[in-house]
């Protein structure tokens, strides 16, 4: 999402907003926030315009002058769409949440939607969907296919896709209603329905409809626990829906740290392989099979993380 494009409703605020972006586009920073500090003397309430300038006073260098102008997005904005939290915890100004807020997700991929494929596949060498399928057929062997799958933080649709063939049927749920719709649009799910992994069973919405708990024999998450930190709700879920035995098929980003999780740059978070080992027990899984990877690239230089392959125990 381009949040900082938002205008403020006032012409001259605008203006002096646009040339504060050429500055700091032009490499001058600390130019740039002095003239956005006008522009919102002219716009208070503009949220994204004070997004703006903590980004501006960042980059210049003024960690607490930043943080001051953070706090004022979640003063004019509580749902917090634009992860402003996440920046002040990444500023060292506020603690690291146990999750992101759900508006900011869900606004993040709704305007992610039409060139999701594009940038991640095309551009990111985004690897996941295929490697998470490939781990599962072959731990599935002969078995036959899957009578239930369930694909959590479905997206595009891009694990759907590579593990269509091997599930009698397909139920896919995310945050995002403009990624259901792409999602949609290659008809290979036979289920569809907007779900938010940070709620509890009911909240989730994962059960509404006649949707029943214990239901998949195969439950996935591709790319997707990067946006929540405390795994242990979204394990949860996984257990609800599962059989026993069924498998649960994920993906994170590799902490590199002993345990625990953080939050990175990106703002995604990264999970550590003892953390999530932790998690899927209390949660009654067992671990199958642990494939560590590169899961895409940024900037040139490769993202590493953890695919997992666990069971659900009786």
């Amino acid at each position: 999402m381009q949040p900082t494009q938002f205008s403020s409703g006032d012409v001259i605020a605008d203006r002096r907003a646009d040339y504060a972006r050429m500055l700091a586009e032009s490499g001058d920073p600390a130019a740039a926030a002095e003239l956005m500090e006008q522009a919102l003397e002219l716009a208070p309430a503009w949220a994204a315009g004070w997004l703006r300038l903590g980004e501006y006073r960042q980059k210049a260098g003024l960690g607490a002058e930043a943080a001051e102008a953070l706090r004022q997005v979640l003063a004019l904005d509580p749902e917090d769409i634009f992860g402003a939290g996440l920046k002040l915890a990444l500023l060292g100004a506020a603690e690291t949440p146990d999750k992101p807020p759900s508006r900011y997700v869900e606004a993040l991929f709704d305007d992610y939607a039409d060139r999701f494929e594009a940038a991640l596949v095309k551009r990111l060498d985004y690897t996941v969907p295929g490697k998470l399928a490939a781990l599962v057929r072959k731990a599935r062997g002969e078995g036959g296919p899957f009578a239930r799958a369930i694909d959590l933080g479905c997206g595009t649709g891009l694990f759907g896709v590579e593990i269509r063939s091997s599930v009698s049927r397909l139920e896919g749920f995310d945050l995002s209603v403009n990624m259901l719709a792409k999602a949609e649009e290659k008809g290979i799910y036979d289920h569809l329905a907007r779900s938010d992994l940070s709620l509890d069973g009911e909240g989730s919405r994962l059960f509404e409809g006649g949707l029943t708990r214990g239901r998949a024999d195969l439950v996935a998450a591709a790319d997707v626990l990067m946006y929540l930190g405390d795994l242990s709700n979204a394990f949860s879920l996984a257990a609800e829906l599962s059989a026993p035995g069924a498998f649960f098929a994920f993906s994170v980003e590799d902490a590199g740290t002993p345990d625990g999780f953080h939050l990175a740059p990106s703002l995604r978070y990264a999970h550590s392989e003892a953390y999530v080992r932790a998690a899927l027990a209390a949660a009654g899984f067992e671990i199958r099979e642990i494939e560590r990877t590169t899961i895409r690239m940024d900037g040139g230089k490769p993202v590493l993380g953890i695919l997992f392959l666990a069971i659900r125990t009786p």
